[in-house]
């Protein structure tokens, strides 16, 4: 029996669903385990759900909300961020409560130029204690939300971090509690966080932003908890979101720069526009060396991208294609999904510069590290019980799993020791992946960029030079959330 049909056999006879005690009941005690000590909300697989056509589609494309600066000082960013609960009606006679920041989602756009000081008043207003991590940034680690610093219920907190020269990029801050993290982000809490160059090259282009998200709405227009099959392979609601409108209008007149994110639980994004090519511009930290053409790019959970959208009149579409992430259990077969229209009003075109951007020399590391990822499977006691791990162990918030000194260059390599893919993350820093190797074969990366996440298929390793910048305790981790909090985990310890 394969594993896909050995694990729904043993969902079924456990009765999967059903269970309420902490993660997996059964989970086996190695000696390096260390049990999770959140318990797990657990709703039924077969919950029912809204048809994935119920909300409007074809609205015009909406703007991020923008976060004011309140700050009068040149090259200061002050604003005030607030986590709450409340009520929106996404169909008529059906509340649903969210989680957002400051009442939106997705929650505020803050934008800010290399050198500026940044200083975001938290206010917490949920049921839970949270954090604000601010994914990709080059932030201190005491201000970068690790699970270690949440923010009590009730309670505030002051992060203030200066964003240093050649940080310009595309960048996101969503929860990072202990434990529940995945409940508050698709519960809506997550936003959006830009920093321009003040030398952009690219500067002349007008932007539009594309927040792509998934939402699950059970039957009466709630957000219901995770089910088993999401507390597995991580959680894909049946709306696939786009700053929050399901299948929005996109005009494009003049060309234009899109910045994307990749802002879902779980979901991969195989993102194509049929019958035109992606110009890729940047990657998670900013722009590339050169614009790329491509057919396809994939877009793990966490990722971002630039893209050069022009070309002549007619109405395509954005596209999530079909993506086999190696799924366990039960699921349903993987399906294109069409994410908005894109109609250009008139023909455009754009001379781009031959070099968009010089990235730093490539330096020699004088250390190196390895992660691996790995799941454990068991029926111990005629019940399903399961892992995700970090070099063999499940996370632990008072255990440091590797020491790195600050400012010396290292050579990462990651290895997926497992049967389905995971997106890898590492904080506080931009990193560069050098090549990876997949049944053999080694292959160099397709070009030169600066990132915070990527992905690694089944058995495949990739190596990745990192700098840390910072002094302190930093987090990496698989940013499907679901595996993340429930131990796929681990911390470096930057001396």
């Amino acid at each position: 029996m394969d594993r896909r049909h050995f694990l729904h056999a043993s969902l079924v006879s456990a009765g999967f669903a059903l269970i309420s005690k902490p993660l997996w009941a059964a989970m086996q005690h190695g000696a390096h385990s260390q049990m999770p000590s959140v318990p797990l909300k657990i709703a039924a697989d077969n919950l029912p759900q809204l048809a994935a056509d119920a909300l409007p589609a074809g609205q015009p494309h909406a703007a991020l909300y923008r976060l004011p600066n309140l700050s009068s000082k040149k090259g200061v960013v002050a604003a005030t961020l607030t986590a709450e609960p409340y009520e929106v009606e996404l169909l008529p006679g059906k509340k649903t409560t969210v989680w957002a920041y400051n009442q939106h989602i997705p929650g505020p756009l803050i934008e800010a130029f290399e050198g500026d000081s940044v200083e975001i008043r938290f206010i917490n207003k949920l049921a839970q204690p949270t954090t604000v991590h601010w994914h990709g940034l080059p932030v201190p680690s005491d201000q970068d939300g690790n699970p270690q610093d949440a923010v009590p219920v009730g309670g505030e907190r002051l992060y203030r971090f200066t964003l240093p020269k050649g940080c310009a990029g595309t960048y996101w801050y969503h929860p990072h509690p202990h434990g529940d993290t995945a409940e508050q982000v698709y519960r809506g809490l997550a936003g959006l966080f830009i920093v321009r160059a003040k030398n952009d090259v690219l500067a002349y282009l007008p932007e539009q932003h594309l927040v792509i998200s998934d939402l699950k709405l059970a039957a009466d227009g709630s957000i219901p908890d995770n089910s088993m099959n999401d507390w597995m392979n991580g959680r894909e609601g049946q709306f696939v979101l786009v700053n929050g409108q399901r299948q929005p209008l996109i005009k494009v007149g003049e060309a234009q720069r899109w910045r994307i994110w990749n802002a879902c639980s779980a979901r991969y994004l195989r993102l194509a526009m049929p019958g035109r090519k992606i110009i890729l511009l940047g990657s998670d930290g900013g722009l590339l060396e050169k614009a790329q053409q491509l057919d396809e790019l994939l877009l793990a959970p966490g990722s971002r991208a630039e893209w050069l959208v022009a070309g002549v009149e007619g109405e395509i579409s954005l596209m999530a294609m079909a993506y086999e992430r190696h799924k366990m259990g039960a699921v349903a077969p993987e399906q294109d999904i069409t994410l908005a229209s894109i109609q250009f009003t008139q023909g455009s075109s754009v001379k781009l510069p031959e070099r968009l951007r010089s990235l730093p020399p490539k330096r020699i590391p004088v250390a190196e590290k390895r992660v691996v990822f790995s799941e454990t499977m068991s029926m111990e006691g005629g019940q399903h019980a399961m892992q995700f791990l970090v070099n063999g162990k499940s996370y632990d918030m008072q255990r440091v799993d590797l020491v790195s000194r600050v400012g010396d260059t290292e050579l990462w390599e990651i290895f997926n020791d497992s049967h389905m893919d995971h997106p890898f993350h590492l904080h506080g820093m931009q990193f560069e992946m050098i090549d990876s190797t997949l049944k053999g074969k080694t292959s160099p990366a397709p070009w030169r960029a600066l990132i915070d996440t990527f992905n690694l298929l089944p058995q495949q390793s990739a190596r990745i030079l990192v700098t840390q910048q910072h002094k302190g305790l930093r987090m990496f981790h698989c940013h499907i959330l679901e595996h993340e909090g429930q131990g796929m985990m681990g911390q470096v310890l930057v001396k």
